[in-house]
This record gives structure tokens, C-alpha cells and sequence, in this order.
């Protein structure tokens, strides 16, 4: 048995007493070891989560642009829309081409002469009032002849001045005194509507009756022989 002696000094490279000697921990397994793995993880992490939130700031600027872009130009869009709308003009009057004969149909005697004054007034030509020899009407009519040129846009002119009245053309023959129209071009059948009411109280606010300066020498005859 050998007897090893405690106070004996150890040598550099001797195991020591009771001839054991400490494990050696590698670098991985020493406590300093573990820190450094847990900081790199944590920076990856920390480098990750910088990395998406670019990418997404990114995504979200361009979808931002877009956005304002297409915002930008919509009301460039609705404004052209409503000043296109709001432009829009009836086309002008036409009131020469045709001469025009009111033929009474309402009934209220004088009433035929009285329009013809106002569509006289309003720039037309102006033939002598009649009587109509068919049924007495409620609403007036406007007829032209489509022999003449400019009948047609004369009668829509008068239609509209008068509220907008139907427009066909002239039956054969005209429903007045004699059968004929003479030179005339177009005729209105005067209704109780429209009968002893002026232009200015048929015409719709939104058109404009054009007054006519009167001709010199003009002598046409718009006395109304009807007696109703």
C-alpha cells in the first residue's frame, strides 16, 4: 500500500491528489460558449425581422402610389364629365324658310290671330290666320310640308317655342278653310292649351325666343277672321 503524503507539493503536470485530474469542456460546451450562440441567434433574428419589414414597406409604398394615383385623376375624370354635360345647347331656332298659318281648332274665337301675333313677333313668317274645319283640339299641333326645304326645321322650331308641341307632316289635304295652304309651309292646329297664352308662358325656361326687329314695309295681314 502507498501512502501518498498530503502536504507534498503538487508538481506542474501531476495529477492531483487522489490521482484524479478535472475533465476538459471543449469550446462548445463552456459556458462562454452558449452565450455566443444565443447572441448570433438573436442577432439573426433581430437582421430577419429588418429584412421583412423592408420588403414590406416596400410593397406598401408602391401599392400606396397607385392608390393616390388612380385618387389623383378621378375627379380630373367626374369634372370633364359634368362641364361636357352641362355645356350641351339646343341647336338655334329656325325661323325662316316657311311660311306659317295658325288655324283656330280651339274654339275661343280670335285665338289664331293672337298666336299668329306672337310667332310674328318671335321672327317667323307669318301667313293669314284660318279657321280649322276638322275637330276641335286640346292640345295643338304643328304640320309641314316636306316639299318645301326648310318646312321641317321651321315647324320644329315653332313646336318648341310653343311647349314642345308634336310635329308631323301635313295631311292631304290640310284640315282648313279652302283645303289648301297656299305657299305655306307649315301649319299649326291651335288647341285650348295653347289658345290666348303668350310664347313667354309656353316656352320652357330653358330656351330662348328670338325677337325679330320689324320689316319695313312689311303689310301681312295677321287679323284672325275665325269666329271660334
Amino acid at each position: 500500500m502507498t501512502y501518498d503524503d498530503p502536504n507534498e507539493p503538487t508538481q506542474p503536470g501531476s495529477p492531483p491528489p487522489g490521482g484524479r485530474r478535472p475533465a476538459r469542456q471543449g469550446i462548445g460546451g463552456s459556458p462562454m460558449g452558449s452565450t455566443i450562440s444565443i447572441v448570433i441567434a438573436v442577432v439573426a433574428v433581430v437582421a430577419g425581422f429588418l429584412i421583412l419589414r423592408n420588403i414590406t414597406n416596400d410593397g406598401g409604398s408602391a401599392d400606396g402610389g397607385a392608390t393616390a394615383s388612380t385618387e389623383s385623376t378621378t375627379p380630373s375624370t367626374v369634372e370633364s364629365t359634368a362641364t361636357s354635360s352641362t355645356t350641351s345647347t339646343l341647336p338655334p331656332l329656325v325661323t325662316q324658310g316657311a311660311t306659317v298659318v295658325v288655324a283656330n281648332a280651339s274654339g275661343v274665337p280670335g285665338s289664331a290671330g293672337r298666336m299668329t301675333d306672337e310667332l310674328a313677333d318671335a321672327g317667323f313668317t307669318m301667313g293669314t290666320a284660318i279657321n280649322s274645319t276638322g275637330p276641335q283640339l286640346e292640345q295643338s299641333i304643328v304640320y309641314y310640308d316636306p316639299s318645301i326645304a326648310a318646312a321641317q326645321d321651321v315647324a320644329n322650331s315653332v313646336a318648341r317655342v310653343m311647349g314642345g308641341l308634336t310635329v308631323e307632316t301635313v295631311p292631304s289635304p290640310p284640315p282648313v278653310e279652302g283645303g289648301t295652304l297656299g305657299d305655306a309651309g307649315v301649319l299649326v292646329l291651335l288647341g285650348t292649351a295653347q289658345s290666348d297664352r303668350t310664347l313667354e308662358e309656353l316656352t320652357p325656361a330653358a330656351e330662348s325666343v328670338v325677337t325679330a326687329p320689324p320689316v319695313a314695309g312689311d303689310t301681312t295681314d295677321t287679323t284672325d277672321t275665325t269666329t271660334g
